[in-house]
């Protein structure tokens, strides 16, 4: 044995790796970046809203976490919390579609993927819904849509703008045509929405993409993306192939549907709730643009907004 490989085993199991182990970070108090590999203090790391501080890389939340960063304390009222979904098709596939509801539910304290409520964003109310990638990947089963519809139609009755944050793999194969179905029902809803002259703001988070992206999440009046966000249909590989040609490394992301035209803004998730409150006053004649809403980096976008509403 070499003296190289007799430190290498007093490492490994010596007095060495004890004195290393007692010494070890407790669990949680440190985050490292999958972006950058930096380690982040994990209460800084909230405090930024879990936006890496070095390289600005968005880290993905759940809904709670998203409805704090958006809605003022004590004010948000959850809708429809009682809705659960069933095994209509008594689907399976590796593992029946109940057990795999089950698991999830238990796994994130979820009913279904998305959470919907009415709340106020810097005093303005609000009808929102946040959609959770945690419980089975976002996708867009009958509960999601019944309870989208319901919120839409709460806004709409009772004059209220509206924001989605998006985040979904598509539709839920699980659930087949009635998943399919709510794409329809959703956006009918929102079209009344709209005939009622209300706001309609969907947010585009990583990742947006099937069913959602071919209803909901583009049928906005401005619609949002955060940055470096994956918004598309069908997946990469699959376009590929049927195009037989390599796509650009930049394909799909929130920047190349800037660029084409497909959202109007890309908000750092550290400046959405500012720019989503002057957005909602610029719809509100009546209620005059408080300046410290202001956001710099969106300001193009809202002399634009400014001139379409004058």
């Amino acid at each position: 044995m070499s003296l190289l490989d007799w430190f290498a085993n007093r490492r490994k199991s010596g007095p060495i790796a004890e004195e290393r182990q007692e010494r070890e970070i407790a669990e949680g108090l440190w985050t490292k970046c999958e972006k950058c590999g930096v380690l982040t203090y994990t209460k800084d790391l909230q405090a930024n809203q879990m936006v890496c501080l070095e390289c600005g890389h968005h880290v993905r939340v759940d809904s709670d976490e998203r409805i704090r960063q958006l809605i003022d304390a004590k004010t948000w009222l959850p809708l429809d919390e009682n809705l659960k979904p069933l095994d209509a098709l008594e689907f399976r596939d590796r593992k029946a579609y109940s057990d795999r509801l089950r698991d999830y539910q238990k796994k994130t304290g979820l009913t279904d993927a998305v959470k919907t409520g009415l709340g106020k964003l810097d005093g303005l109310p609000l009808a929102l819904g946040v959609m959770d990638f945690g419980f089975m990947g976002g996708s867009m089963g009958s509960v999601v849509g019944e309870k989208l519809t319901r919120l839409i139609e709460r806004a709409t009755r009772e004059r209220l703008p509206l924001a989605i944050v998006c985040a979904s793999g598509g539709a839920r194969m699980q659930e087949g045509m009635l998943s399919l179905m709510q794409m329809a029902k959703i956006s009918g809803a929102l079209e009344r929405h709209r005939e009622n002259k209300l706001l309609y703001i969907p947010i585009l988070t990583h990742p947006t993409t099937g069913g959602v992206i071919a209803s909901f999440a583009m049928l906005g009046d401005i619609i949002l993306a955060e940055p470096k966000a994956t918004i598309g249909f069908a997946g990469r590989r699959v376009i590929e192939q049927t195009l037989r040609e390599k796509l650009p490394e930049n394909f799909q992301t929130a920047e190349d549907l800037l660029q084409h035209g497909f959202v109007d803004a890309i908000v750092p998730r550290t400046q959405l709730k500012k720019t989503l409150a002057q957005l909602i006053c610029l719809h509100q004649p009546q209620s005059p643009l408080s300046n410290n809403h202001l956001v710099p980096e969106v300001e193009e976008l809202n002399s634009a907004i400014k001139r379409s509403v004058s």
